[in-house]
């Protein structure tokens, strides 16, 4: 789970691009490249062979990743700001957004730790709460074996 939490938010990397000097439109900039689908699936099979290096499925980490990595980019678009996403990069440089945008956008940098970040954190809880809850749901295999149900006479 903290292995695909960290593949998640590898994305955001690109803000170091700014003390670079590489502005937020550019292809390379913030929530460019690095967001697109293509960007995501490269990391998910990335993802999918260093698993496989320490023992994991590489079929199913590979599925897993690409998921995790690739969503990254498509949730971005539903927040309420920043330029867009260029979802499609390399094949076009467009940035879209969703026509929904229920998620406001997170500040950058030490910003989350201001009220703006804390209200950020307190929305994305409320909405992936249900998925945290089934993540962390004892399975089956960890709950044991069922009590068998023999008919009493």
């Amino acid at each position: 789970m903290v292995a695909f939490s960290v593949l998640s938010a590898m994305h955001d990397a690109d803000v170091l691009g700014f003390s670079f000097g590489i502005p937020y439109d550019a292809p390379y900039g913030h929530r460019g490249a690095s967001h697109s689908i293509v960007a995501g699936l490269m990391l998910g099979l990335l993802a999918g062979w260093l698993g496989k290096l320490a023992g994991c499925s590489w079929g199913r980490t590979t599925a897993i990743a690409c998921a995790v990595a690739v969503s990254h980019g498509l949730l971005d678009a539903f927040t309420d700001g920043g330029r867009g996403i260029a979802l499609l990069w390399p094949f076009s440089n467009e940035r879209f957004f969703s026509p929904w945008q229920p998620f406001p956008v997170s500040p950058l940098g030490m910003g989350i730790f201001s009220l703006w970040g804390l209200r950020v954190l307190v929305v994305e809880l409320v909405f992936f709460s249900p998925l945290l809850a089934f993540a962390l749901w004892p399975s089956a295999r960890q709950r044991g074996p069922r009590p068998s149900r023999t008919p009493r006479p």
